[in-house]
């Protein structure tokens, strides 16, 4: 157990001098391996891992997915969403806000990247609300706060990881992201009628629609709802696989785009490309994860982390709480991909020995993760949104996020108290 503590040790000194974090845990990993047992054996499995990883069947959902969001954020489906809530939510006092959140909330639910949504509703939802007065706080927290739902409202890629690191089923796991997914955007939602409560100059009304401009906004959503039905259907119906709804996802966003003039062989190319190095990255820090896993699997440490809590006399809960206020510390320092990468081959045989379910906690895994989009001084959302907003300090930003921060909290000990919430659709999945 020493040798993997020093070795976490080592990891984050590397990430602190900035050592991109797949060079770091593929560095560490195999020096462990080969100090543990001989530098051949290490050589030979990143050869393995990395032959098994680009070849996993499994893992093909996760370009497929990150596609997907691609051309929907090229297809300006975001705008139509922000639109349609805006015509329910508009006229009350913090109604652009909440649009922001629902509309954010919408988007997730076909993009299934936080840093896509919140780069994207920064460039359609944040003018309106500068318009109508809207204090940057209050405007740039919320899209900063609702992006974060891009990795929780399924199709998910952290999902996806996490299913593949414990051997869960993939398509329980999305139906488990979207009861947890309306409790947090409700969360958000109350966490903008504090903040307007509290000053209601930070969120002034905007304009009133009637029925018909209602109706009307809410005919341009159907794309949404038509893709959401096509891919959530095919898993929660039992008709096809996690791949297969992602192959048909895309391909549907793919029509989209075409038909609503949102494509040319140029802004193709560079879809593909940038699909492609977001694939090549998240896929590199997978690789490194599971080397880095592989030495501290070999020290012996998850069985000394359950048998020292087996002997420690804490309840399963207290347990849980601890590793989640682990996350919350972590998340301050990692960036989220590479925390449940890190982490969960640590935990996940603990959770499991204790009686816990793995769907359940995989939620709740994903959901303090997205603390860490938000959290100082590693707020991935936030820089994001400083560079989509040059002109709001990112201080404002961070001031702006604290009540849904606040309502994050809220949110994870809801989920811990009521495993219910996340749990009752997979239990009806076929």
């Amino acid at each position: 157990m020493a040798e993997a503590l020093v070795g976490f040790a080592a990891f984050l000194a590397l990430a602190f001098l900035r050592v991109p974090l797949w060079i770091s845990m593929i560095l560490v990993g195999t020096l462990g391996f080969a100090w543990k047992v001989s530098l051949p054996a290490a050589l030979s499995m990143i050869g393995q891992i990395a032959y098994e990883t680009s070849m996993s069947y499994a893992l093909s959902v996760v370009p497929l997915f990150v596609l997907m969001g691609n051309l929907v954020t090229r297809a300006r489906l975001s705008e139509e969403l922000y639109d349609a809530a805006y015509a329910f939510f508009g006229h009350l006092r913090g109604g652009l806000a909440l649009s922001t959140i629902v509309a954010c909330a919408g988007f997730s639910s076909i993009c299934g990247s936080s840093l896509a949504t919140a780069a994207t509703m920064g460039k359609v939802a944040y003018p309106s609300m500068k318009r109508f007065g809207y204090k940057d706080t209050l405007a740039a927290g919320c899209i900063a706060a609702g992006g974060t739902l891009g990795i929780l409202i399924p199709p998910s890629v952290l999902l996806v990881i996490y299913g593949i690191l414990t051997e869960q089923n993939i398509g329980q796991l999305f139906a488990a992201g979207i009861l947890p997914g309306l409790v947090a955007t409700l969360c958000y939602l109350g966490a903008v009628l504090y903040v307007v409560r509290r000053d209601p100059q930070a969120g002034p009304p905007g304009e009133r629609q009637g029925w018909p401009q209602r109706l009307r906004a809410l005919s341009h959503v159907w794309g949404v709802l038509l893709l959401f039905g096509l891919v959530m259907g095919g898993l929660y119906g039992g008709v096809a696989t996690p791949t297969e709804c992602a192959g048909v996802g895309a391909g549907g966003a793919f029509l989209f785009a075409l038909f609503r003039h949102g494509l040319s062989w140029r802004i193709l190319v560079q879809i593909l490309v940038e699909s492609a190095r977001t694939t090549a990255m998240i896929f590199a820090i997978l690789i490194g994860a599971m080397i880095f896993s592989n030495f501290v699997n070999l020290t012996g440490m998850p069985a000394a982390l359950r048998d020292f809590v087996g002997g420690s006399g804490f309840s399963p809960l207290m347990v849980i709480v601890a590793i989640l206020v682990v996350y919350v510390l972590l998340g301050c320092v990692l960036e989220s991909l590479s925390m449940i990468l890190l982490t969960v081959p640590l935990f996940y045989p603990l959770v499991q020995h204790l009686g816990f379910d793995l769907i359940w906690f995989g939620i709740l895994v994903v959901c303090v993760t997205e603390l860490s989009l938000i959290t100082p001084p590693v707020g991935l959302n936030v820089f994001v949104l400083r560079g989509v907003l040059p002109a709001v300090p990112i201080t404002a930003i961070y001031r702006g996020v604290a009540p849904f921060v606040a309502a994050d909290i809220v949110r994870l000990a809801i989920l811990v108290a009521f495993p219910a919430i996340s749990l009752y659709l997979p239990s009806l999945m076929k």
